[in-house]
């Protein structure tokens, strides 16, 4: 099932169930993509978003909530932390499945091969190929760090 039409059977589920921390986050979902879509109509494609289109969306939204719930818990606001890990949750979702840290080695040390890659000038063929790849699955800026530890030596 395509992603907008999983999003809007959950936010359906959620109004029948009266969650109201589940519906409020897919209603920010859902207002998050026709932001993104008004933004878009410009564009070539006629505003339309692509299912990459709508990872992306949503690994920002979570990228977003993991800072909000940092800053939440050394101000000392546990409880706003609480609903921003909460709506990571339901966000993640949507998401592809995570790939754990051997899983996420395993695929940098498969582009950097594939590619020939032998030094930092490589670096950002490897990270558009992760990322043309892996889309989704795993934090670009934790594994830009393991892409350069690796092309250094």
């Amino acid at each position: 099932m395509e992603l907008r039409a999983r999003i809007q059977d959950a936010t359906k589920a959620a109004m029948k169930a009266r969650d109201q921390l589940r519906l409020s986050t897919l209603r920010l979902i859902g207002a998050a993509i026709k932001d993104r879509e008004i933004a878009a109509r410009g564009e070539p494609g006629e505003g339309k978003l692509t299912e990459d289109d709508l990872v992306a969306l949503l690994s920002r939204m979570v990228k977003q909530r993991q800072e909000s719930a940092r800053a939440y818990e050394e101000g000392g606001r546990l409880e706003l932390a609480e609903r921003e890990q909460a709506e990571i949750g339901i966000i993640q979702e949507f998401l592809p499945r995570q790939l754990d840290p051997a899983e996420v080695a395993a695929a940098i040390d498969a582009v950097i091969a594939e590619l020939g890659a032998t030094g930092v000038r490589d670096m950002g063929r490897v990270m558009g190929a992760l990322r043309e790849r892996h889309a989704g699955q795993m934090d670009f800026g934790a594994a830009g760090a393991l892409v350069k530890k690796r092309l250094m030596g």
